[in-house]
């Protein structure tokens, strides 16, 4: 019995004591990778929201059992699927986050012309006249999923135009395929034509198109297919509402998802498995929120 009850007491320990640390270097704000050892408690969370340990105590009270599940750890190191359409995956680890309350040390902006662009109490705000890309600094590498919840505003603001919600993501330069960052770009639209990536353009043109490219590197051709070219009013904007935009890029399957339904799904038989990412948009407002990337797996 004895051996039992100290059993129970070092698993529990150690599971208290690792969302401990999971609630610790969420509340630090740490823009890196958490340090979580994952392996010695695989049996308990792999294909399973909740660990729940259960321990017969039968010389005291045989039907007594103890249970307990931790949901803290399970939403934290081990998150739940995103759907594809047919395709389903399950988010293994958190790569990367930013909960905008430090500014924008994790990011490089471009601007064609000056707006503020600052990150702060939870919220980055983007208010700019003209062309902006904001860079993620760090290179990312797939199978992956990009998410962040987004507003565009529209009130009484020089810049509160309803419009470009827009994305870069798996991108390299073809002027400097090492460095993202070597290759200066203006903020103008027509700097980016030189990209190797995956873009959408969210109520563009005034909320008035959504479309899907992938970048080739090169200036004169950045293809366009029909059926990447939407208009029909649920794949716009609505102003003033948050939205959750979650990116793929796992192999061959490429998608962009607004609040859990799929807008775009490209099967790319030369995927861009590697690169950066980056907001975009063009004369307007924007609030951006809860910035993360996981590690995808493809549920067989």
């Amino acid at each position: 019995m004895l051996g039992r009850e100290m059993f129970c007491a070092e698993v529990f320990c150690a599971a208290a004591a690792l969302a401990a640390s999971v609630v610790a270097a969420r509340n630090s704000r740490l823009e890196r990778p958490l340090p979580i050892p994952l392996g010695m408690f695989k049996s308990y969370t792999s294909e399973s929201r909740y660990a729940i340990l259960i321990v017969s105590h039968c010389e005291m009270m045989r039907t007594l059992q103890l249970a307990f599940f931790l949901p803290l750890l399970a939403n934290s190191v081990v998150a739940d699927e995103v759907a594809l359409n047919g395709a389903k995956f399950s988010l293994e680890a958190l790569l990367f986050e930013d909960n905008f309350d430090h500014g924008l040390a994790n990011w490089s902006a471009e601007l064609e012309g000056a707006g503020p662009v600052d990150a702060k109490a939870g919220v980055m705000e983007v208010n700019v006249p003209a062309g902006a890309t904001i860079w993620f600094r760090h290179i990312l590498t797939g199978p992956l999923l990009i998410q962040y919840d987004a507003t565009v505003l529209q009130a009484a603001g020089a810049n509160d135009r309803v419009s470009d919600l827009n994305c870069f993501w798996m991108a390299t330069d073809s002027r400097s395929p090492d460095d993202l960052f070597r290759t200066p770009r203006s903020g103008k639209f027509a700097d980016y034509n030189k990209l190797k990536t995956y873009y959408v353009g969210q109520g563009g043109n005034d909320n008035t198109t959504t479309r899907f490219r992938r970048y080739i590197g090169e200036q004169d051709s950045r293809p366009l297919l029909p059926e990447h070219d939407l208009s029909g009013k649920q794949f716009l904007l609505v102003p003033n509402a948050e939205q959750k935009i979650q990116l793929i890029a796992a192999d061959n399957r490429i998608g962009y998802l607004r609040d859990g339904s799929a807008i775009f799904d490209f099967n790319d038989p030369d995927p861009y498995t590697s690169g950066y990412f980056g907001f975009r948009t063009m004369h307007s407002h924007i609030q951006l929120r809860h910035f993360r990337v996981y590690r995808l797996r493809q549920i067989p």
